[in-house]
Formats: C-alpha cells, structure tokens, sequence
C-alpha cells in the first residue's frame, strides 16, 4: 500500500485500489492534485485502508478484476461500514450483470470503464468529492439535530420519573427522585441513539409514549404489591426487604452490614439509558418501586459508588429540595 501522498491538503482523501501497477501510477498522477489518494493492490487492502483511515475518506474508486475477491465486495464493505464514502467502480471487462447488481444494491454511486479519458475522470472524481463533502455537512448537521433531539427525550424520561413519584406518593415528595438519579448517575448512564433509519420523530414519540406508560403501570403495580406485603418495615431492615424484593425478581445484590451493594451497575439506569424500541424490564420497576415504597415509609437510602458497584446505605429521610432541583438533574445528565 502506497500512503505517501496522505498528508496532503484536502477536505478528503481517495482510495484508488486496482492490482496494476500501471493503472495505480496513472491514476495518482491525473488525480493526484486534486486530494491525497491512498492506493491498494487488492480487496483486503482496501478493507485495511478503509478502516485506517476512514473518518478521512471521501472518496473510493475499485477495480473490479483483482486477485481474489471482486471490486464490487469492497464496494459492498464499504457501504455497510462507511456510508458516507462515495464509491465507484472502474474495469476494463463488459461485466455488465456485476456491474448492474451493484447499483442496484446501492453499493457504487459511478461505474467508470476503461481506459480512461483523463479529462472526464478528473470530472467524476471532482464532482464525487464535492458530493462527499456535501454528506459530510449533512451528517455533521444530522448529528447536531440528534443530539438534541436525545438531550430532549432523556429530559422527557426524567420528568417521568418525577411525574410517577407525584402521582404514586405524594406531589410534595422527592427522595425517591434523588435517589434513582443520583444511581443512575452513579451507573454512567448513556442515553441510546435512535435508530433512524427505522424511525422518524412521530415515531419515536410514539414509541416513548409507548414505553414510559407501560413503564408507568409497572411500576404502580409493583408498588401496590410491596405495600400489601411489606407493612412496618423499618430502617433496621429496610436494607434486607429491598434485597429480598430485588433478588425475588432476578436482580443480583449482596448485603454487606447495613448496605446494598449492586453488582449490576447498568441496570440501575435501564429506563434512562435504552432505546425507544426496547420495552423496560420487571425488574427496573421493582427497582424503582422499591423506592417509591421506602418514601412513602419516611425511608431513604444514598448511593455510593464502590469499584465496579453501587452500594446503598440507609441515610437521613429529606422532605426539602430545592424547587429548580429536577432541572439541575436534567441539566447534569
């Protein structure tokens, strides 16, 4: 592989890969100033240059007839691992129904034949550069509108969280609000992506309305369960019935002294943190339940994060907050 003209200035580089040497020196010299062109002699150096220098590549230019795997593979590779590349496919050979496939399949965006006349592939290769620059603008932009479009829905869940402590507890209560967020924190929670090759913003409010009132129901259900089941408890065994509520539904935690010490640390922000499309499990409203539960008994507990872990501890039960606190929280995820 031959990288030395890599360095050189351009919005983006192109991968020019073919087996002849001659067509490889050809090519640099009529391309050459228009970008950095990286060269390879076959499918697997393509590949290897792909994943080198991808974040940097505009442009990817194949021969089709090489030693081995077909041109139309990388071009194939390619549009699945980095999209944005604009791909084209050059050959000598009528190889028309390959050629065909393809295009259809949206693996190439030009099939150029050789031999080549210098002007108009200086032309295409021009244009497919401007084109490259023009997606890279796009997906910066498309990345910008993502990112608030999930700051806003992380910022829905939240306000979730509080709406179901009003409804189940109480308006004037809040710990049980403190105390999932501050572990949530703790489990560095990373609000998903949308997959939006699959949904549009209807669709992901659909989805999120979907799932926070199955969520909801959930966790209401569970809180009536553990009010009819755990009456009296106090803060000398408040540590031993959440553990025993947890483990009853498959959460793994350990009691050290008076701790709870989750082990399962990513859990603790499941409803936070996974996609729209992925219901919330029993298990995260048991978790959440359990916390409504110890409020509505003037009970806290105050997450610690240990090594791997989150242990729990009983700690002072707070009844004032202040009234911007929610969005400090929002702010701070």
């Amino acid at each position: 592989m031959n990288e030395a003209k890599a360095t050189q200035e351009s919005s983006a580089a192109i991968i020019f890969v073919d087996d002849e040497a001659t067509a490889v020196k050809y090519f640099q010299r009529a391309i050459g100033s228009l970008a950095p062109v990286l060269t390879g002699g076959s499918v697997e150096e393509g590949k290897a240059l792909l994943d080198a220098h991808g974040d940097k590549v505009g442009v990817l230019v194949s021969d089709q007839r090489m030693p081995g795997e077909f041109g139309n593979e990388l071009l194939r590779y390619a549009s699945e691992h980095y999209p944005h590349v604009v791909r084209i496919l050059t050959t000598a050979y009528s190889e028309l129904d390959q050629t065909v496939a393809a295009v259809n399949l949206g693996h190439i965006h030009r099939y150029i034949k050789k031999p080549w006349d210098i002007a108009a592939l200086r032309m295409e290769l021009k244009q497919a550069l401007e084109l490259a620059d023009l997606r890279k603008e796009r997906d910066q932009l498309l990345r910008e509108k993502l990112g608030v479009l999930q700051k806003q829905t992380l910022a829905t869940r939240i306000g979730l969280i509080r709406t179901l402590s009003s409804t189940l507890i109480g308006p004037e209560r809040f710990q049980p609000v403190e105390t999932y967020l501050s572990a949530a924190v703790l489990a560095d929670v990373q609000s998903a992506e949308p997959d939006w090759l699959l949904l549009d913003y209807s669709d992901l409010i659909a989805a999120e309305s979907s799932r926070g009132g199955s969520f909801g129901n959930m966790v209401a259900a569970k809180l009536g369960e553990l009010r009819n089941r755990r009456v009296g408890s106090s803060a000398g065994d408040v540590v031993a019935a959440i553990a025993e509520t947890l483990e009853e539904v498959g959460i793994r935690v350990r009691r050290e002294a008076d701790a709870l010490v989750w082990d399962e640390v990513a859990a603790l922000a499941e409803f936070l943190g996974e996609p729209a499309n992925q219901a919330v499990s029993t298990r995260h409203a048991v978790w959440l339940a359990s916390l409504l539960w110890l409020d509505a008994n003037d009970l806290a507990l105050e997450p610690v994060r240990e090594g791997d872990s989150v242990a729990f501890r009983p700690t002072q039960y707070r009844t004032e907050f202040p009234a911007d606190r929610l969005a400090t929280w929002i702010e701070q995820f």
